[in-house]
């Protein structure tokens, strides 16, 4: 059996052509994607701020954002910020980041099917993300995904240049998936 090919195809650059619009009925459908996925109990914690690089939101984001990762997200097409909804009218939401996480997934595998490229960031800071958007205090920013096209790994620092080169690696099964008892490999 062969991995998905969107699975398979999926990665982190941060690489991003800064030439490159993404326009938004294509981040309307990255939303739907996301909109779409599983959360328990369908409480769909996921929320999203939209910000175009070139407008005022995508410049608040982008100022929200440690300083390694300026250096490059101002170049990709679109900066989103996924957040939480920690409750709703029944209350308090359990597994919420689960929530917001695989909203994420589905956005980043249809970005893919599309032929664009996400890169996920944790390194931001989220009171400046709550100050500079009024992000009540019931509502946690949890990541900001940059999306846009795949540009030229020379436009990086030269150490950046260097990851985006780099052979992608995973932790093979044995380390990850056990039976029986804890750290007892499922498959060889």
């Amino acid at each position: 059996m062969d991995l998905n090919p969107l699975i398979a195809a999926r990665w982190s650059p941060r690489a991003f052509d800064a030439t490159a619009e993404v326009a938004p009925e294509v981040v309307r459908l990255l939303l739907e994607a996301a909109r779409w996925a599983a959360s328990h109990g369908n409480t769909q914690p996921a929320r999203f701020l939209v910000g175009y690089r070139g407008d005022d939101t995508f410049e608040r984001i982008f100022g929200a954002l440690r300083p390694g990762n300026r250096t490059w997200a101002g170049r990709a097409s679109v900066l989103l910020v996924g957040a939480v909804v920690a409750a709703d009218e029944r209350g308090p939401l359990p597994n919420a980041e689960f929530g917001l996480g695989l909203a994420v997934q589905n956005l980043v595998l249809q970005a893919v099917e599309l032929g664009l490229v996400t890169h996920q960031v944790g390194g931001f800071s989220p009171e400046e993300l709550r100050t500079a958007f009024g992000i009540p205090e019931d509502v946690r920013p949890v990541v900001v995904v940059a999306v846009g096209v795949l540009g030229d790994p020379d436009a990086l620092p030269v150490d950046l240049a260097a990851r985006e080169r780099r052979e992608r690696v995973r932790k093979p099964l044995a380390e990850t998936a056990f039976t029986g008892e804890w750290g007892r490999p499922a498959f060889g």
